[in-house]
């Protein structure tokens, strides 16, 4: 496969040494500055760079918002004058009956030819081009060419690593994760500026494999929550949103949950393998055997390739009768009415694990900013940077330490706890997205003075 993009990458250089793209000579701050974000995803399921939009088009800068339109993007975008979205096409879908070592350079070459001829040609060229890794291939290999070609600053924003989540997926012996790494340790010097989400990650940037050199900068910019989320402390208003978000097919939980006789858990999940759901089905299954087990309401929002074969492992439990007294359901919610439950839940739950050791779950972060509690998967580095044990919520590596942690927390001599705990999720919440954005990303790309 890497011989074959290697040709079509020349190729590529070739035709546009002879074309020559537009360059850009405008100013680099202030309002009216052109940005570019690509996001080789769904901007629906892309809140951290849907943020950085937001941000950018606050102060006066133009953006073009690059990526796949799979679901329904943030509200504020869609109303944003100064954001437009560039659909790009999704690409083709594996046949179960092609093996994915003959596919993926298929879909790969797709990419590479669609995202050069937009980003080259069809936009105008910008001050800055702003890429989130991962994915990394060939999101590094065309915006390092196109920065170089059209004399754009490239902000690489490092959400985590490519070659550590397919290893997650393929393996480690599989040949792709070799390459990729490769591929990935190298052209992601290319960029002139970096964003990582924790302080352990761009140190190991700074260290081999990566060897980011020092005089390129280098800043962590913690994920924040947004505006939308937010605590709901009234019981009243608590109570109107739930009626919004679960009737009526849901009425009989809902009054269980008004009445305080059930409480309502949430996670969020991706469906995919860096999220091992199977967890928190165990510990569900073994938190229902308890005796003195509290009635839950368990609601896993969210799309992903894993999801039907779950959503088969609930229906099984269900009818084996090993959940008394747990209702599970799964859903996906529009963004205004998932902030909603999260400030209605009584505790959120993480599953994430971390490929890379250094990244941190955006998902905590939005139940944070809604003032709720979580219990959350620990067994990475840098998950002391986001969740405080016994603060602002509380660890677990096995579906034992999680249906302990459940049942120490949701019983009626837990009430104190949670309580303190969510004390803890408001007071991390109230540092939000603006105020980290501008303290960093914004005096760096120069929509705001050092001084402010």
């Amino acid at each position: 496969m890497a011989g074959l993009i290697s040709l079509v990458l020349l190729g590529l250089l070739i035709a546009y040494i002879v074309l020559k793209p537009s360059r850009y000579n405008g100013h680099t701050t202030g309002k009216g500055v052109p940005v570019h974000i690509l996001v080789l995803g769904d901007i629906g399921r892309s809140p951290r760079m849907t943020y950085h939009a937001l941000s950018i088009a606050k102060h006066g800068g133009k953006v073009k918002l690059i990526g796949y339109l799979e679901t329904s993007p943030h509200p504020d975008i869609l109303t944003n004058p100064n954001i437009t979205l560039i659909p790009l096409p999704t690409p083709p879908s594996r046949p179960p009956s092609v093996p994915f070592l003959l596919f993926a350079p298929i879909k790969v070459i797709f990419q590479i030819l669609h995202l050069s001829y937009l980003l080259l040609y069809l936009l105008p060229p910008s001050a800055w081009l702003l890429v989130q890794n991962p994915p990394s291939i060939p999101t590094l290999a065309i915006a390092s060419l196109t920065s170089y070609l059209r004399n754009s600053h490239l902000i690489i924003d490092w959400h985590n690593y490519g070659w550590t989540i397919l290893s997650s997926t393929k393996g480690p012996s599989h040949p792709f994760v070799s390459l990729s790494k490769i591929y990935e340790t190298y052209l992601g010097r290319l960029g002139s500026h970096h964003l990582t989400v924790t302080n352990a990650m761009a140190r190991q940037l700074r260290a081999a494999p990566y060897s980011i050199p020092p005089h390129k900068p280098m800043i962590p910019v913690h994920d924040r929550p947004a505006a939308i989320f937010q605590p709901i402390l009234s019981p009243d208003a608590r109570n109107e949103a739930l009626d919004k978000i679960l009737c009526p097919s849901g009425r009989e939980y809902y009054r269980a949950l008004v009445s305080g006789k059930m409480k309502l858990l949430v996670s969020s999940t991706s469906w995919t393998p860096d999220e091992d759901f199977s967890l928190l089905l165990s510990a569900l299954t073994m938190y229902a055997a308890r005796p003195d087990a509290v009635p839950i309401l368990a609601l896993i929002t969210g799309k992903g390739p894993q999801k039907e074969y779950y959503d088969d492992k609930i229906d099984a439990l269900v009818k084996e009768g090993k959940l008394p007294n747990v209702r599970i359901a799964t859903l996906f919610l529009p963004f205004e009415d998932y902030a909603r439950l999260l400030a209605c839940a009584d505790l959120g739950v993480c599953l994430h694990m971390s490929s890379s050791g250094v990244d941190l779950p955006m998902k905590v972060v939005d139940m944070f900013g809604a003032g709720l509690p979580v219990v959350a998967y620990g067994a990475y580095e840098s998950f002391g940077e986001l969740v405080k044990e016994g603060v602002n919520g509380r660890g677990f590596e096995t579906g034992e330490e999680l249906a302990g942690v459940l049942g120490e927390l949701l019983k009626p001599e837990g009430e104190n706890e949670l309580k303190h705990l969510k004390k803890g999720a408001v007071e991390e919440g109230r540092r939000r997205w603006d105020e980290e954005w501008d303290g960093t990303v914004g005096r760096l790309m120069g929509f705001v003075e050092e001084s402010s």
